[in-house]
């Protein structure tokens, strides 16, 4: 349930939202933070009640008050009809195709998506009898041309994966709506901090909580959010599927949750002056960033988005591969590493031409790509120094 403020004229900004939205302390003796509860089993106190399910709380699997706290939050966050969490941010991208497509079904999948989604869909969907259509990212409403007779759901992820191309996503969901699909969104990268992924017209809204919700790095979870319209197919194949989240993995992520909106400004502000030092250096031939005026989307990012966050990439200057690594493997402050959003930074190089199909990535350098943490960003401009110093000298 929501907490009701006892001030009615209280601002419900999201830092707002971000710091009360699940805690109720008079129900743990006045406790701000609601306690780890472990357990399966749930007493019933008659026959009576155990059969007409009549008690808020049945079984460990199906709810817990650790579970329903963040499930409220990130409900209020979202702005949506309901949450559901899943054990991974690929279970819940997984969670939510599979409540609204099936055997015989067709879904349109951006060929920036991140390669785990596209590897289910290309593995288990087709065991499942999935038709996937891959689209060009940046297609907008020209969508609607790769509509068939059994679309029944638009898959979208912006900024796309690796490449950070933003999305037309109301053009997207305007014509979806019109053949009657839903519209889901991997929003992991914007958060609906920066991100209001249901008023821009999405039916399923999709987090790798892992990430930012988190923050630290240390728990594996997934959450998808539902407008009206596609909450009680969420909500009845998560139950179905017997998907379950530690409560210990729930309370880690209510714990994260309550800084996101401090933390990803300060994600935002050292990426965007980590990007700009990138655009100047002589062995970088772009910077791939939302934020930046040089994006082929920003105008997008702009007219949608309320910030960008700490992950982009940018693309070598042509050179052998040995120098990639010999940057890579001198950086001091940047691990090597897959996920991002804690509070350490990153950096990992991958080649995009190895995971698309349908559009075609024509630089010739070496795509990096950073996920810029909460360390001084001077330490960190620093340390990508020495990196380039290798990276100079490897290339001769």
């Amino acid at each position: 349930m929501e907490k009701a403020l006892k001030n009615k004229q209280l601002s419900t900004s999201d830092a707002t939202v971000i710091a009360h939205s699940g805690s109720h302390p008079e129900d743990h003796f006045g406790f701000v933070n609601p306690p780890i509860y472990r357990g399966s089993t749930v007493i019933f106190p008659t026959v009576d009640v155990m059969q007409s399910g009549d008690q808020r709380y049945q079984y460990g699997r199906w709810n817990n008050p650790s579970t329903e706290a963040l499930c409220e939050a990130i409900t209020q966050l979202e702005g949506s009809a309901g949450t559901v969490l899943c054990p991974s941010g690929l279970s819940a991208c997984v969670t939510a195709i599979l409540s609204v497509v099936g055997s015989g079904d067709h879904i349109l999948v951006p060929d920036s998506v991140y390669a785990p989604t596209r590897h289910f869909l290309n593995t288990a969907g087709k065991r499942f009898g999935i038709e996937t259509t891959y689209y060009d990212p940046q297609i907008g409403a020209g969508i609607e041309r790769l509509f068939q007779r059994n679309t029944e759901a638009v898959f979208t992820e912006s900024p796309g994966s690796h490449t950070f191309e933003i999305q037309d996503i109301p053009a997207i969901a305007k014509v979806a709506h019109a053949h009657g699909a839903l519209v889901l969104l991997d929003n992991t990268w914007a958060t609906p901090l920066y991100f209001k992924a249901i008023e821009h017209g999405v039916d399923l809204s999709i987090m790798a909580a892992t990430k930012y919700i988190v923050g630290h790095s240390d728990a594996l979870i997934g959450t998808v959010a539902a407008s009206p319209k596609a909450w009680q197919q969420l909500k009845s194949y998560h139950f179905e599927s017997g998907t379950y989240v530690s409560p210990d993995d729930a309370n880690l992520a209510l714990r994260g949750l309550r800084t996101l909106h401090v933390r990803l400004e300060r994600h935002h502000k050292s990426a965007m002056k980590i990007a700009n030092w990138l655009e100047t250096h002589e062995n970088v031939s772009r910077v791939i960033y939302p934020g930046l005026p040089s994006h082929t989307n920003h105008s997008l990012w702009e007219r949608d988005f309320k910030g960008a966050t700490g992950l982009l990439s940018f693309v070598t200057k042509r050179a052998p591969i040995e120098a990639v690594k010999s940057l890579l493997g001198n950086l001091s402050l940047f691990g090597l590493g897959y996920s991002w959003g804690g509070f350490e930074s990153l950096a990992m190089t991958v080649d995009p031409r190895k995971l698309r199909t349908t559009t075609t990535w024509k630089d010739d350098g070496h795509l990096v790509r950073l996920h810029i943490g909460l360390e001084d960003p001077d330490d960190l401009i620093a340390d990508l120094n020495i990196g380039f110093e290798h990276f100079r000298k490897s290339s001769n």
